[in-house]
């Protein structure tokens, strides 16, 4: 069944892979691509929402730019990772300036709600929660008619990737995780735990080149600027398009229910989840994957099967 969702993202190499995918995936009816400064500045990566549909060929779809900051801190900047343009240098198309774009993804994403019918909507959150946060205090009611939110974040068992504990998306906006996690809507989160075992090796970017299809040849250029640009071993971790995969396949990933809580200090683990039985929200968790059948599920969709 194909399903309504909206793709909440921070572009970034590894969103532009999964929003290829999503795009690609006839499991997906993309309503809109809502924007959030996270890998980098929020001019940039809106842009970059509109290069990813234009090489697509779906500038049908509407971007929409939200959050330019973290609700009560400073971002980061991770430009030595995705490049000072986001995409790691890739060659894309440049948006088309007639297409749909528009400011304010809270709002759009609560008419969007509004619009269609209770629970028939997917937020699938690629990059910090600021938007999402933003929708649930900004929009209660229509936060509530979300079918799931799917989102790209945290570290149970894994070490972290910002700090010993944390990982980039929560603690980017250490606040605005909190908020979402509390919330009470329907939430899944995919941590590093699941997210560092589905990797690119270089035999994967030769399978994606040998696709005559732009969305499997660039998702290649674009992993490919991963290896440029972060040193040691001999893959790569898909962390983004791990959303999309559990969105289309959850049979393909083991879930555990949790309580917890994120840490808001101002320490080096701000952002890291705590599993607190106490006052801990219960949260799903993707804490296992079947990596072989989600890497051939991404590495088809691309190339168009």
């Amino acid at each position: 069944m194909t399903r309504k969702v909206v793709i909440d993202t921070d572009p970034g190499i590894d969103d532009a892979v999964a929003i290829l995918f999503a795009l690609a995936s006839p499991a997906f009816d993309v309503l809109g691509i809502t924007t959030v400064a996270g890998n980098i500045g929020l001019t940039t990566v809106t842009r970059n929402a509109g290069r990813i549909l234009a090489l697509a060929g779906r500038q049908d779809i509407p971007v929409i730019a939200g959050a330019a900051a973290p609700l009560a801190r400073k971002g980061f900047d991770t430009a030595e990772i995705h490049g000072d343009d986001g995409l790691g240098g890739v060659s894309f198309p440049e948006p088309d300036p007639t297409a749909p774009l528009w400011e304010g993804a809270p709002r759009w994403i609560a008419e969007t709600l509004l619009r269609h019918p209770f629970g028939s909507v997917d937020i699938l959150a690629l990059g910090p929660l600021t938007n999402i946060a933003r929708l649930v205090r900004e929009h209660p009611a229509a936060a509530g008619r979300i079918r799931r939110v799917i989102a790209m974040g945290g570290a149970i068992d894994e070490r972290g990737n910002i700090g010993p504990r944390s990982e980039f998306n929560l603690a980017a906006d250490p606040e605005a995780a909190d908020i979402v996690l509390r919330a009470g809507l329907p939430l899944v989160l995919v941590p590093l735990d699941v997210t560092r075992k589905v990797r690119a090796t270089r035999d994967y970017l030769a399978l994606l080149r040998r696709s005559e299809r732009p969305p499997a040849r660039v998702s290649a250029d674009l992993i490919d600027a991963y290896f440029q640009s972060t040193t040691g071993g001999e893959s790569r971790p898909l962390h983004d398009p791990c959303v999309m995969l559990f969105a289309e396949r959850p049979d393909l990933f083991g879930i555990e229910r949790y309580p917890l809580s994120v840490d808001l200090g101002d320490g080096v683990d701000a952002g890291a989840l705590i599993k607190d039985e106490g006052r801990g929200a219960p949260v799903d968790v993707a804490m296992r994957v079947d990596t072989a059948a989600a890497l051939d599920l991404l590495a088809g969709r691309l190339a168009g099967r």
